[in-house]
């Protein structure tokens, strides 16, 4: 069983709605499944837990969220897909990229440079949300803080940490997403604003032992924070062999002829969570036969 989760809030009189994450398991589960590099595992895991949180901000029990990222560093991109009920999953494009760390820190900005970020909603309707900004460092937090702005039109402060250990596994991860409904008052925004700016970083709050709920206390305590909802979160892919086999039918009958004329067995990985599925000849027969 995980031990991460995510808290739902409101302060303010719900003039602010405010998330929490503890994503150390989600993280690391990505890091071991992908192998990752520490700047690649410390963007991933960024990204997980900003998404994680982002899904269950949606209502429907079928709906989900993407968020790729494209861009011209060494990392070249990533891409996770979370549902709304706390599960979450993603790979980077490039899992081993090393690079000199940047005033003492992991270079995440180096590592993923400049590029787009696209963040698609599938809400059960004809066509999926789709909201696309530039990158603006490549840091994700930033990134994800300039998308709600801009695409959603809702001032927000994301915060998003990862810590490694020395051997290269997570030691910390988390973060919070924090927005501001239309109706809120100046002189709340002002406080929160000085507030969020005495926040030397969220990995600091982290290794201080910050859960979700005191975390969330720590920066709305003043505002009369309600913290309404615990949810379970992990890193979860729904992948089967099942669902590779119709990848495999997609390829069309020469493509698959192709491959039984090689007389060996086949395997497929899963993009999201690097899972192997392996088909014998007699298995790509069946499947060219139906």
């Amino acid at each position: 069983m995980s031990t991460d989760y995510i808290v739902r809030a409101t302060a303010a009189d719900s003039a602010i709605r405010a998330f929490a994450v503890t994503s150390r398991e989600i993280s690391e589960e990505a890091r071991q499944r992908h192998n990752t590099s520490p700047v690649v595992t410390a963007a991933l895991g960024r990204l997980l837990s900003g998404a994680v949180m982002m899904g269950v901000m949606m209502k429907g029990e079928e709906d989900l969220l993407t968020i790729q990222i494209r861009s011209g560093g060494p990392l070249r991109g990533m891409t996770v897909t979370a549902d709304s009920h706390g599960h979450v999953k993603g790979y980077p494009m490039v899992p081993d990229v090393i690079l000199p760390p940047k005033n003492g820190k992991l270079d995440v900005g180096g590592a993923v440079g400049a590029g787009r970020m696209s963040v698609i909603k599938d809400m059960g309707l004809k066509e999926p949300y789709v909201g696309q900004i530039a990158l603006q460092t490549g840091e994700i937090a930033e990134d994800l803080t300039y998308y709600f702005a801009t695409s959603e039109q809702i001032p927000s402060s994301v915060g998003l940490g990862i810590l490694m250990n020395r051997d290269n596994t997570v030691k910390q991860a988390g973060g919070f997403i924090i927005q501001l409904m239309p109706f809120t008052d100046d002189a709340v925004i002002d406080a929160l604003e000085q507030k969020i700016g005495q926040i030397s970083s969220v990995t600091d709050l982290l290794e201080q032992g910050h859960t979700p709920e005191t975390l969330l206390e720590y920066i709305l305590g003043d505002f009369g924070l309600e913290i309404t909802e615990k949810i379970p979160a992990s890193f979860y892919c729904n992948c089967s062999k099942e669902r590779v086999k119709k990848a495999l039918i997609s390829l069309g009958k020469d493509d698959l002829r192709e491959l039984i004329k090689e007389g060996e067995s086949i395997e497929v990985k899963c993009d999201m969570c690097n899972t192997a599925y392996t088909f014998a000849v007699e298995e790509l027969e069946e499947i060219l036969q139906k």
